[in-house]
């Protein structure tokens, strides 16, 4: 028997540090274990090994065995899990699951894919099957013509696999190592001017550095981006992709298998079955795939030979997780590409204001692509429809309902945004002013008609429509406002023969849902689409001209700082997808504060001139990103009890840092979320650094002042919060 050393595990726990475990087995730190911890076996990683000085190894529970069958976790992976949890204060076991996908997060062993193929050897090509042996002798014969791989070799008979393990026990094949195939790139458009200009500074810059490339809706990003990746598959590296949203997946992945025929190219994102996202995950680590291609659980895929990464529409706020390891994959993404000294290229037609300051600050360098790549496409015209007098049929204006006409009598597609599903935000009662409120939440039920339901969409609670008010009786209850479905019925009966197709988070839940989509919009079988902010990101159909934006004017209304920069870049993006083909665009946008700042910005397609303005605001208020901010949340079934233990978090706090400002406690902007209580502190430095050796100083303290407050009570940290 061997000594026993000690090694340090990261299990997926809520516990802060590793745990000792005893081992006589030979492990590497990376190395996937299994491990009992309490009732429990679950997998552990190895995160180091720790001296025996002071630990009495009689204590210790021994690793139950080594999960062999992978390698150890890279080192770059676990530097970058090791960095998102002491940036995002997360415990490390559980930021080292979340990064991995389902299938390694089991104390089961994993084999990687032998994808080598089958070759005869001269034993093998001398003895050839009898022909009775009808399968057998058809695989000899396709062998004859070069190796095969296993699904090739089942193509030919069923019974491929028993055939070739009884071969390759006889040493009549052998595996052989496949040749990497020839980058092979596809004819790509001429650039314009613009673009030229953009892929020739990108390529003029060696290693480390990030890019802005800020080009209008429809400029042509994309195609810098994959003229850019030509260049890096060529010299032999790998290229990571990060976009925000699944259903950008499936158009972009075509655009890529298109240009790079002869490449392997990997998708990760959370619609995929367990097993196809680990063999994506597994391709990316071992160097197979060519390009990553995902949303925000992608940054964490690692790739050996990494030359490049890519975050399209880099202000969207999905690459925030908002639960568990509250982090941001585009800043996770620039840390990485630090570290592997390779430059990154953030695209977006609007940038975030983060970006911006980076940019001015010189961080970041900055291209601008100002037309549209297209050449008869220019961007649309901006008309704002003041409705503070208007009558509106089902949230329609006239000047409205006869642009769409006019669309359908021409042939050409229209888009009708807002950004509310189901069929109303609320019921009330015209008599005693009782109107459709969760049970569980604060916030209201929407009127779902088509299932006769109420739902909630923060909670998931559903009840049934009810026949009259709940508190007075009154059957004259009625839906008020609009949502997608309610938009959708009033324009089937406005145009009567116009094909209209809804796309919302109802109608986009199945897997093919997309697919669909995009089949039947470029097959021109569809009139008017009818959507939420789904539609507002990246989507190219091109023969849409007109966009009509609805129930915008709330944003304008919003406690959170950031509402005003989120619907100025929702609605230059949805306005972005007019008028992107031969057919000129036009964007009615019903407002009842034409006058407004934002809009008129939007009318003169000025994003530079508001994000200044914004920018100033912020500087003025000592806002993000002229600031870092997080955010101490706590949750209870009462009110009270939260508020009590961030109360005393910030008695704890205050003598800790004079730099830090602490504003609460106060109520979250939604203070009900499925019958849970919610409170918040905000935590703000001029400098990351102070915001973060306060936090190291205060956090170690907060669980002893939770279990004061009772068992009922959570919170979390959120460090840089995107939402109040």
């Amino acid at each position: 028997m061997g000594q026993h050393s000690i090694v340090q595990v990261a299990v997926d726990v809520p516990l802060p540090g590793t745990f000792s475990y005893l081992t006589q087995l030979s492990v590497m730190i990376g190395q996937r274990v299994a491990v009992s911890f309490g009732p429990r076996r679950l997998c552990g990683v190895v995160v180091t090994d720790i001296p025996q000085q002071g630990i009495e190894p009689a204590k210790l529970k021994s690793i139950d065995a080594v999960l062999s069958g992978l390698p150890p976790l890279p080192e770059d992976f676990m530097a970058l899990v090791r960095f998102a949890a002491d940036y995002y204060h997360h415990p490390l076991g559980q930021t080292l699951f979340t990064a991995l996908p389902t299938g390694l997060r089991e104390p089961r062993d994993i084999q990687l894919p032998d994808e080598r193929p089958y070759a005869l050897t001269p034993l093998g090509e001398a003895e050839a099957p009898p022909a009775r042996q009808r399968a057998r002798l058809a695989l000899w014969q396709a062998l004859q013509d070069g190796p095969l791989t296993l699904a090739a070799a089942k193509a030919v008979t069923p019974q491929a696999g028993k055939v070739l393990a009884d071969w390759l026990a006889e040493d009549k094949i052998h595996r052989v190592e496949p040749e990497a195939a020839p980058l092979r790139v596809a004819d790509s458009p001429e650039l314009n001017e613009e673009q030229q200009a953009a892929l020739d500074a990108l390529r003029g810059q060696a290693g480390y550095q990030p890019w802005l490339l800020h080009g209008i809706t429809g400029s042509g990003k994309t195609e810098v981006y994959l003229q850019l990746i030509a260049d890096h598959l060529a010299a032999g590296c790998q290229v990571l992709v990060l976009v925000p949203e699944i259903n950008l997946t499936p158009q972009l992945i075509t655009r890529f298998t298109q240009r790079f025929p002869a490449s392997r190219i990997a998708v990760q994102h959370s619609h995929l079955a367990d097993g196809e996202r680990l063999k994506g995950w597994l391709d990316g680590w071992q160097g197979r795939a060519d390009v990553v291609i995902g949303t925000r659980l992608s940054v964490f895929t690692p790739l050996p030979r990494l030359g490049l990464i890519v975050v399209d529409e880099e202000h969207d706020g999905s690459f925030k997780q908002q639960d568990g390891l509250r982090y941001h994959a585009r800043d996770l993404a620039i840390w990485r590409a630090r570290r592997a000294a390779v430059p990154i290229l953030l695209g977006s037609a609007t940038p975030s204001l983060e970006t911006m300051a980076n940019v001015e600050a010189g961080r970041y360098r900055r291209l601008s692509l100002s037309r549209r790549a297209h050449g008869a496409a220019r961007l649309p015209d901006v008309r704002l429809v003041d409705v503070r007098r208007q009558k509106l049929a089902e949230g329609l204006s006239e000047p409205v309902i006869e642009a769409l006409r006019q669309r359908l009598a021409r042939g050409e597609m229209s888009l009708v945004f807002i950004n509310r599903r189901g069929f109303a935000p609320v019921v009330a009662c015209t008599d005693c002013g009782w109107t459709s409120g969760c049970p569980r939440c604060s916030a209201k039920l929407v009127v779902h008609l088509l299932e006769r339901k109420l739902r909630c969409h923060h909670c998931g609670w559903e009840e049934a429509v009810p026949r009259a008010c709940p508190d007075c009786g009154n059957p004259d209850i009625k839906p008020l406002g609009e949502g997608t479905q309610r938009l959708e019925s009033a324009l089937t009966r406005l145009f009567p023969t116009a094909r209209i197709l809804r796309i919302d988070r109802d109608t986009t839940s199945r897997k093919e849902a997309w697919d669909d989509i995009y089949r039947k919009v470029h097959a021109g079988e569809v009139d008017m689409l009818v959507g939420t902010q789904m539609l507002a990101k990246g989507h190219d159909f091109g023969t849409l001209s007109l966009v009509v934006a609805l129930g915008a004017d709330g944003g304008l209304y919003s406690a959170d700082f950031r509402a005003s920069e989120r619907l100025f870049a929702q609605l230059m993006q949805v306005a972005g997808r007019a008028g992107r083909a031969d057919a000129p665009g036009e964007v009615l946008i019903q407002t009842q504060w034409p006058d407004h700042e934002l809009y008129q910005a939007l009318a003169r397609h000025d994003f530079d001139g508001y994000a200044n303005t914004l920018l100033d605001e912020r500087r003025i208020a000592g806002f993000p990103p002229c600031a870092y901010q997080a955010l101490l949340r706590a949750d209870s079934p009462s009110l009270e009890q939260a508020t009590a233990f961030l109360a005393e978090a910030r008695r704890l706090a205050e003598p800790l840092s004079a730099q830090v400002l602490i504003s609460g406690p106060a109520p979250a902007l939604m203070v009900r979320l499925a019958n849970r209580e919610r409170a918040q502190l905000v935590l703000e430095a001029p400098q990351r650094q102070a915001l973060h050796a306060f936090l190291n100083q205060l956090l170690p303290q907060l669980d002893a002042v939770a279990k004061r407050h009772g068992r009922g009570l959570r919170w979390s940290l959120d460090v840089d919060p995107q939402d109040m």
